[in-house]
């Protein structure tokens, strides 16, 4: 970890310490400007946001509840005003400019690569993020940091708002596509140019894009000349090891005193516009999508009654007691030895300038992009109306017939169940939707209870859950056992099958009714990883009670519902034994739009789970997942207790 402030200069900084605060500032301010340039790839919106969430940080430090929490929270604040900008500025990635023309630090990549020195791999990795779509680069940003030893993963599973086991399967997604955009990066500057790629993109505009990476990626794997491109990829994680935080521009670090400096004001009436009630950093995460669960994250407590004395007084000071020696020694960190000129450099598109995001409101009903469990999300709904100022000049003369809420009547359903998380309203969701069953993809349900009539089923998620203890804990919990999650995928369970199959007798040894591993995909294939199981198991006598499936189909249309109930059919056909999918639904991992509409997740509700009822050998099924807060709120089913999406009514009536 790089040399940050401990809890005690947290505590005093939250008790108002003028140099705590100053030490507070400087000692973090690398990893903030880190985040944000990495997740906004140099944007003149970068530095804005990176003052805007030091501000918010001081505005709040006094309501922060456990200062051990307090990285956490700063990350979880970083992360929330991400998502705020790609939100109000959907932009693309900046044309390429010409190697004679090149500013080395005119972006973050560029400043990056010169500033820490980057050659060979790690150079071409760090031009690779510019092809990562926006909501992978906001992952990456966190995760590089996790390589280079500055943030850990539960640090990076609080700021998003998700598990750590459902960490993993993003990260081991963005992984994927940063290989993928490294091989493409390899192959457009490759020594020796490949005639027929240059004939490819011809067209191209010099734009970093997921099309293009497609198309380029696809044509790697298929050119003789451009195949070499995929040879001697060093693991990205190994490359960034050891990496330094990037040095703040002395320009930033002025930026921020200034604006501590001027913001004493607006810091010392939060309920103004700018203090800590109308940036919303409040105990309702729900409301604001959430920095992270207030457990998890260290919490945000509601400003005091009184107008938030605590967070007040921290920025009050903070305003107006800048310690000069403090700021010389931030200053100090951007000097830096020369470094090598970068090998791709992007310049701003077009002569009109990029507009800075608004500032954005932590606790407005606008929810942040989502990105959750087992997929890399990025969300498409826009952000809430702002409340007008002034009132229509022209009145309706006449009043409108109020229409009668349309009631809608859950459909109990022994088969119908969801994956949870834990979200303000889960018992009542539960009730509410009309599952049957639910899991969380652990042992127990400590954390989640359900209402009483709802089953849950335990779950070994991995080789290393395979303990005594582990198993007198399922066999406490019901009858029925999910085997291993995701086996086939790197950031999931990750097991060989030779290592499933020498766990299994020890879940078969609890005696109850046993669900294969889940894998992630191709269980309908020969020689896939479920049909190596399968035949493993069969030889050696082990029981398997029933198939766990998997299913997220990237196609929107109405064909989704036949292609994901002809997967369910040829899975059976293969085993011939009862099918349970605890995993389902529509997203696009690699393309856009990344989820669909709440029309078309509708219509696929109501076909697929017509269709998953009327088969008989297909005895539950769960939708991923039920909550629809934070990271969720693209694909879950419930805002809270009593408050379905459309998805969430159309799942509330399937059965």
């Amino acid at each position: 970890m790089a040399d940050q402030p401990d809890i005690a200069t947290v505590v005093a900084a939250r008790a108002g310490d003028p140099v705590a605060i100053d030490r507070l500032v400087a000692g973090y301010l690398p990893l903030v400007y880190t985040i944000v340039g990495r997740a906004l790839e140099g944007h003149a919106d970068v530095d804005d946001v990176v003052q805007d969430v030091m501000l918010r940080v001081l505005r709040n430090l006094g309501d922060l509840r456990e200062p051990e929490a307090f990285r956490s929270w700063l990350v979880a604040i970083t992360v929330r005003q991400v998502r705020e900008v790609f939100r109000a500025r959907r932009g693309a990635p900046d044309p390429l400019l010409h190697e004679d023309l090149r500013d080395p630090g005119a972006d973050f990549t560029d400043l990056a690569i010169t500033r820490l020195e980057l050659s060979g791999q790690r150079r071409e990795t760090a031009e690779a993020t510019r092809w990562l779509d926006e909501e992978n680069r906001e992952l990456l940003s966190l995760w590089w940091l996790e390589a280079s030893g500055e943030l850990t993963r539960d640090e990076i599973a609080e700021a998003i708002g998700v598990t750590r086991q459902h960490a993993a399967v993003r990260v081991q997604r963005m992984k994927g596509q940063l290989e993928t955009a490294r091989v493409v990066v390899r192959a457009l500057f490759a020594q020796r140019s490949c005639p027929d790629l240059r004939v490819l993109t011809s067209e191209w505009d010099g734009r970093p894009g997921a099309l293009w990476r497609k198309r380029i990626a696809r044509h790697t794997r298929e050119c003789p000349h451009c195949a070499a491109s995929w040879n001697g990829l060093v693991a990205a994680e190994h490359l960034l090891a050891g990496m330094a935080l990037v040095p703040v521009p002395a320009s930033l670090v002025a930026k921020v005193a200034a604006a501590k400096l001027a913001g004493g004001a607006a810091a010392a009436t939060p309920y103004a516009a700018g203090g800590s009630h109308a940036a919303g950093v409040t105990g309702a995460p729900h409301a604001a999508g959430g920095l992270a669960p207030p457990h998890a994250a260290g919490g945000v407590a509601a400003p005091h009654a009184a107008g938030g004395v605590g967070a007040a007084k921290a920025a009050h000071v903070a305003a107006f007691s800048l310690s000069r020696k403090i700021l010389t020694a931030a200053l100090s960190t951007t000097v830096v030895a020369g470094g090598a000129a970068a090998v791709i450099v992007y310049q701003k598109h077009g002569d009109a300038p990029v507009a800075s995001a608004p500032a954005a409101v932590l606790g407005s009903a606008a929810t942040p992009p989502a990105a959750f469990p087992s997929v890399t999300a990025a969300s498409s709904s826009p952000s809430a109306s702002a409340t007008p100022t002034t009132k229509p000049s022209v009145k309706p003369t006449t009043k409108a017939p109020a229409q009668k809420p349309v009631v809608i009547v859950a459909k109990a359903s022994k088969k119908k169940g969801v994956g949870v998380w834990k979200f303000d309203g889960l018992k009542a969701a539960l009730h509410d939707v009309g599952a049957g069953w639910y899991y969380n993809w652990a042992a127990n349900n400590n954390d989640v209870p359900g209402p009483a009539g709802v089953e849950f089923v335990p779950m070994i998620w991995g080789k290393d859950n395979v303990t005594d203890a582990t198993l007198k804990q399922v066999k406490s919990e019901g009858d029925e056992l999910l085997g291993f999650n995701e086996p086939d995928m790197g950031g999931q369970a990750n097991m060989s099958v030779a290592d499933a199959l020498a766990a299994w007798p020890k879940l078969q040894a609890t005696g109850m009714r046993l669900g294969s591993p889940a894998v992630a995909y191709g269980g309908d294939k020969a020689g896939g990883w479920l049909d190596q199981f399968m035949a493993g198991a069969k030889s050696k006598g082990y029981r398997v009670d029933f198939i766990t499936l998997h299913w997220y189909g990237s196609d929107f249309s109405a064909a989704a519902v036949g292609q994901f109930l002809g997967y369910v059919d040829a899975v059976h056909k293969r085993y011939g034994k009862p099918i349970w999918i605890t995993e389902f639904g529509l997203m696009n991992f690699s393309g856009s739009p990344k989820y669909p509409s709440a029309a078309q997740k509708v219509t696929f509700i109501k076909g697929s789970t017509k269709g998953l009822e009327s088969r008989s050998y297909v005895e539950r099924y769960a939708w991923f997942g039920l909550p629809a807060v934070g990271d969720s709120v693209d694909f879950g089913l419930y805002e809270d207790g009593d408050s379905p999406t459309e998805a969430g009514k159309a799942y509330k009536a399937a059965g």
